[in-house]
């Protein structure tokens, strides 16, 4: 493969930029902050891991419905990265805000978290329709996996200083707070994301777009109605949806509700925060290497492998009860977590005509994003039915199982490209 160009690494780098926000808040710090301001609430263990379930539902479930909407006007000329600046500043600023609500208030934290949430998912639908601007379709996959691969490398090096400061402060080497030790970390995580996300603001630029025309809202709504009449007309990009809004249902869940899963079955926080550190690294070259072998095998191929993987991590999960049981189970998904997250990218984005990118990637998201209702709410229900987090983990095989199913029937893409393209 030739060298990766300024714009393809550009964007490339804002994966670096936006991950410290994917394990700092999403993964590991916040949700054991919060995890703590619950139970000095008085709130249980399951009904606090249940609560943040349903944050995530609800924060999914706002983007699922802005998605298309706004990926349709985005489709006009230079409006791409107009909706993709609004939606990281709303990030970065309530990302930024965390930091200054008191650790008591368990609620207030929720709902900052859920707008935070908004805004950082309401980025990445415009970032990775970018990848169509950035590169060529020969060159997605691997285009997208070192995304992933740079994104695990870069988040590390917040997430170092971040839990560095929190343990120091937990054994009262620094004179300050574990509470303001994990408010510090949301500050980092802010500025790191504004800070490396500035190569993506200068770089990239939308190259596939519709022309302007009057009533860009009105016709842009009228194209929406066009394409959900449309899109069972087209198979292969039907089926590859309807696949990937179950079994990437079961990859988010896994990685927004890990923290507290292990935290119920009583890993200690500064063990949680090791072993999230270690899948980030281990996670980097896995990303990298699920493209490179996308090249030999196909991208379906190696989708099918990490699902497999994942539904092994489920079955594993219902029996975890040390930590290294936990360190086991965080390796399995760290080598497959970025990769098959990658390839779903690459292959939709294949798929998709690039002058309605961002209104194909609306729908994109739009499944992903219902599909992350579905998974916290099956954890939180779970949870509290059983009174076992365990449990909970272990009922999203079931959404694997279904996701490979549909997948099987996906056409493979060496065969279906072209014919896709007839899209529209």
């Amino acid at each position: 493969m030739k060298r990766f160009t300024k714009e393809e690494n550009s964007w490339v780098f804002y994966d670096w930029a936006n991950s410290a926000y994917s394990i700092i808040i999403s993964t590991a710090v916040f949700p054991l902050f919060y995890k703590a301001a619950a139970t000095k609430a008085g709130i249980s263990a399951a009904n606090s891991t249940a609560y943040l379930g349903y944050t995530v539902a609800i924060a999914t479930f706002i983007l699922a419905i802005l998605g298309p909407v706004l990926g349709t006007i985005a489709d006009y000329q230079g409006f791409k990265k107009r909706f993709f600046t609004f939606f990281f500043t709303i990030g970065v600023s309530f990302t930024a805000l965390l930091a200054f609500i008191p650790s008591d208030q368990w609620l207030l934290l929720l709902i900052a978290y859920t707008i935070a949430a908004v805004g950082a998912s309401g980025a990445n639908v415009f970032y990775d329709a970018f990848i169509v601007d950035v590169t060529t379709e020969k060159r997605m996959n691997q285009v997208s996996a070192r995304g992933f691969g740079f994104g695990y490398i870069g988040s590390t090096i917040p997430f170092i200083i971040s839990i560095a400061i929190i343990i120091l402060a937990q054994k009262e080497i620094l004179p300050i707070s574990v509470t303001l030790a994990s408010k510090i970390a949301f500050l980092i995580t802010a500025i790191w994301w504004a800070s490396f996300s500035i190569p993506m603001f200068r770089n990239v630029f939308q190259r596939y777009y519709i022309e302007r025309e009057p009533n860009p809202v009105v016709n842009s709504f009228r194209r929406l109605g066009k394409t959900i009449k449309e899109i069972r007309k087209y198979r292969s990009l039907f089926l590859f949806l309807l696949a990937y809004f179950f079994y990437i249902d079961g990859v988010g869940t896994v990685i927004t509700m890990s923290t507290a899963y292990g935290t119920d079955l009583g890993i200690s926080s500064q063990s949680l925060l090791i072993i999230l550190f270690v899948t980030q690294v281990v996670a980097a070259p896995f990303a990298i290497l699920y493209g490179k072998l996308a090249e030999k095998f196909s991208g379906k191929t190696m989708l099918f492998v990490g699902i497999i993987v994942y539904m092994i991590v489920c079955t594993y999960a219902y029996f975890l009860k040390t930590t290294l049981d936990f360190w086991i189970l965080a390796m399995l998904v760290a080598s497959s977590q970025g990769g098959i997250q990658a390839l779903s990218r690459s292959y939709f984005a294949k798929l998709v005509p690039k002058q309605n990118a961002n209104e194909f990637f609306g729908f994109y998201n739009i499944f992903g994003n219902f599909a992350s209702i579905m998974g916290p709410l099956l954890v939180g229900v779970t949870a509290q039915i059983t009174g076992k987090s365990n449990s909970g983990v272990f009922s999203l095989i079931l959404l694997f199982i279904i996701g490979a199913i549909i997948l099987i029937k996906v056409p493979n893409e060496k065969n279906d490209i072209a014919a896709s393209k007839k899209i529209g």
